[in-house]
């Protein structure tokens, strides 16, 4: 099954076929999202106003975290199987994933200072938010930092691996310590308790932060499946010119 799915051509026949309807459904939540949790939603009774920060930062924080579970997975699948599209998907999630990470950390420290009374306290949830956020930047400065393609490869995917292990930490931080960082309250065992105006815009945004997300994920890896090819081409033809040279 890996094998058929990791061929390249049917996955950019897939991509290409896929790609139109992401970013139209991405567009159309975001045309009903955005005004539904901006100016719809109601305000909260303590946060006023500030609350409508929560409609891009939870989705940014759900985002973050599902992404690096898919470049852990695809760091697994390449390690295990060698399959190459896995690596490429690997690479393609990380800049996506450190956005949105960035833009959670960004968002919350807007959204502590007037809870908080500071931009930043070194709370379990948002200092292991932060871990993850670096664990992001190394993947990707340990790519660039290594020439060797398959040594590169393998040695990003050993570390996305280990900074699996931060992904649980992140999600049961404020129930291990006492954080300034409000509990779960959307996922739950005895289910949400947002209320159900506030609870509807928000699955609407973070529905469109997922599309988006597969959305730039598929786009990127397309254009790096097209950069090999014209790579792979370059190559042959330097090699065609250099025998003709020879003849």
């Amino acid at each position: 099954m890996w094998s058929y799915f990791a061929n390249p051509e049917r996955f950019d026949r897939l991509a290409r076929a896929i790609l139109p309807w992401c970013w139209g459904i991405a567009a159309t939540l975001f045309a009903i999202g955005l005004p539904w949790a901006l100016y719809f939603s109601p305000e909260d009774y303590q946060q006023s106003d500030t609350v409508r920060i929560m409609y891009v930062h939870v989705p940014a924080a759900w985002l973050a975290m599902f992404a690096y579970g898919g470049l852990g997975g695809a760091s697994f699948v390449y390690f295990i199987w060698r399959h190459n599209l896995a690596d490429l998907a690997a690479r393609a999630i990380a800049p996506a994933g450190a956005v949105f990470a960035f833009i959670c950390l960004a968002t919350g420290a807007l959204w502590g200072r007037p809870m908080w009374g500071a931009w930043w306290v070194w709370d379990a949830r948002l200092t292991s938010m932060l871990v993850l956020f670096l664990l992001y930047l190394g993947y990707m400065a340990l790519r660039a930092a290594i020439e060797d393609e398959k040594l590169s490869a393998r040695a990003g995917a050993i570390l996305a691996m280990a900074g699996l292990i931060n992904l649980p930490i992140i999600k049961f931080s404020v129930d291990w310590w006492n954080t300034l960082h409000q509990p779960a309250s959307v996922f739950r065992f005895d289910g949400p308790t947002i209320d159900p105006s506030q609870l509807w815009p928000l699955a609407i945004m973070a529905l469109a932060f997922t599309v988006l997300y597969l959305a730039l994920i598929l786009t990127q890896m397309r254009a790096m499946l097209m950069e090999r090819r014209a790579d792979a081409l370059e190559r042959r033809r330097e090699r065609r010119l250099e025998l003709e040279a020879e003849l």
